[in-house]
């Protein structure tokens, strides 16, 4: 059974629900690490524990949540081997896993989306990274920015 590491802030309580129940649904085992409450938490620590949860390993991909996403998956990307996605639509979910191999995905709990959350996870579950010698390459330098 894959895998996937979950959390989020206050700003996305329900959407975060939704994510796990899907993923549960789909036969992933869901290690949540969230809050299901609408007290204030920081999203950056949100970001810092499922990130070092995610690296201790066994897990196939993350799923981050704040408001916008914005704030989550910039601490996620301050994270020594994340590289974490903050799709607008299926399209760019599809090519997060095609193209940037993402091992995270951050959605906003106040946002509205063209493309429904799901059909993201859909679009990205359903994606092989793609092998082609010029996005590995990408890849490669992207994560060479880390320093």
């Amino acid at each position: 059974m894959s895998k996937v590491v979950v959390a989020n802030d206050h700003g996305a309580v329900e959407l975060t629900a939704r994510i796990v129940d899907f993923l549960k649904g789909e036969g992933y085992e869901v290690n949540y690490l969230g809050t299901a409450e609408n007290k204030s938490v920081d999203y950056p620590d949100m970001a810092k524990l499922a990130c070092d949860e995610f690296k201790r390993g066994g897990y196939e991909f993350g799923i981050l949540c704040c408001g916008t996403g914005i704030g989550i998956s910039i601490s996620a990307n301050k994270i020594k081997g994340i590289r974490c996605a903050l799709p607008q639509n299926c399209f760019a979910a599809q090519m997060a896993k095609e193209h940037n191999d993402a091992n995270f995905l951050a959605f906003g709990g106040r946002i509205d989306y063209s493309d429904d959350v799901i059909d993201m996870l859909k679009a990205y579950i359903g994606t092989q990274t793609s092998q082609d010698e010029r996005h590995a390459r990408r890849r490669e330098k992207m994560m060479a920015l880390e320093g």
